[in-house]
């Protein structure tokens, strides 16, 4: 095989950026295959084949399950809300499909296991799965996960990790299906909580054990518009509807090799835009990073005499980290959409090398059993298992 067709279903914010990954991806990486941008999925023709066009897909159809008897595609990209991975992803995969899979992956636990099931019948026929936790992919935290790797924090006693993001502070915001449990699964919770469930367990390689947490909707009603396909509605109705998600989660969690993690997603945190903060401190060092300055780590040696010791400032910039020798040169720093393209270069390798791409369903499920444990202890108020 020398080409690689994909599908992708669904084209609004992570259609966009997904389909700048496949468009960027073979031309700054050295690939084994070619992904060829074979066909766009969505259920208006119309604006389907507005976004096929703007995109650079080859064409629209608007029946995602067509594309499954397509001798031509061969990888399912699911960039749909929530409630409706599951389905999709399972009928893909038994199709004989490749999926990448949008996160959260699933709505709910049950979902995720069936998709989990799923992924692990069609390894055994060399058709692979993952998830997409894309920050995994910015090179500053492939920096932090080699230095954890490497003994440079000693053990770790401390993870936090914060996600903030101001977008519906305003009460006035309209009602879209991100604030719809039906298809959203959960709010700030599993939209950005998720993202930092993945990332700090994928710099630690370490699992989260044990959860204790909150969950607050500090609006409950938001004005209906004509449209809630997107972030924000367009033509108010005058009329209001329930949010029935979280705006807020706060939880503490213990990792199974002992670090003690605290955690806070919001969608009010006024003035932060899209601020992903994670720190660790171990016993021979910390690592400190913000995406809102994406190409910078922080990193403490705490082995160092304490006259000159001190954060260091590393522009992970260089050829040398995760990534960046397909780019520019040094000191030429990288965006967002880069790791969506560092992305789809892991798996499209992966699925021509034949081996499990990360993150793997597996371990979406471990995320979305962290999700669900946080659910349930905000119910409850207690500790919950994992």
């Amino acid at each position: 095989m020398t080409e690689l067709g994909i599908a992708m279903i669904g084209h609004a914010f992570m259609g966009a950026a997904h389909s700048q990954a496949w468009r960027v991806a073979p031309h700054f990486f050295d690939l084994p295959v070619r992904p060829v941008m074979s066909v766009l999925c969505g259920r208006d023709a119309d604006r389907a084949q507005a976004a096929a066009e703007r995109l650079g897909w080859a064409e629209a159809v608007t029946d995602w399950k067509s594309v499954l008897e397509r001798d031509d595609v061969h990888v399912v990209d699911i960039c749909t809300p929530g409630d409706t991975h599951a389905e999709i992803a399972v009928a893909a995969l038994e199709a004989g499909k490749h999926v990448l899979c949008e996160k959260p992956m699933a709505n709910t636990v049950a979902e995720a296991v069936a998709m989990a099931e799923a992924a692990e019948r069609a390894a055994q026929r060399g058709v692979r799965a993952m998830v997409g936790f894309s920050y995994r992919r910015v090179p500053a935290l492939g920096l932090a996960r080699d230095l954890v790797a490497q003994g440079r924090l000693g053990r770790i006693h401390h993870v936090r990790a914060q996600y903030l993001q101001d977008w519906i502070v305003d009460p006035a915001a309209p009602l879209s299906w991100r604030l719809d449990k039906e298809k959203a699964g959960s709010g700030a919770l599993g939209d950005i909580g998720a993202h930092i469930v993945d990332a700090t367990q994928f710099i630690l390689g370490e699992k989260i054990s044990e959860v204790m947490g909150t969950l607050v909707t500090f609006v409950p009603e938001r004005p209906l518009a004509s449209t809630h396909s997107g972030l924000s509605g367009t033509a108010a109705t005058g009329q209001t509807g329930p949010v029935t998600v979280d705006d807020a989660a706060l939880f503490l969690a213990r990792f199974a090799g002992g670090a003690l993690g605290s955690f806070e997603a919001t969608r009010f945190a006024n003035g932060r835009k899209n601020a992903l903060r994670i720190e660790i401190n171990g016993s021979a060092g910390s690592l400190a990073f913000d995406f809102e300055d994406m190409n910078v780590l922080q990193f403490f040696d705490g082995t160092e005499d304490a006259a000159v010791a001190g954060f260091r400032r590393i522009m992970v910039t260089e050829p040398e980290h995760p990534y960046v020798a397909a780019w520019w040169p040094a000191g030429h720093g990288l965006g967002y959409e880069h790791a969506f393209t560092h992305q789809a270069v892991d798996f499209v390798r992966a699925v021509a090398e034949g081996t499990d791409p990360a993150p793997s369903f597996a371990d979406g499920l471990q995320v979305q059993r962290v999700l669900a444990g946080v659910e349930a202890s905000s119910a409850s108020g207690s500790w919950q298992q994992v």
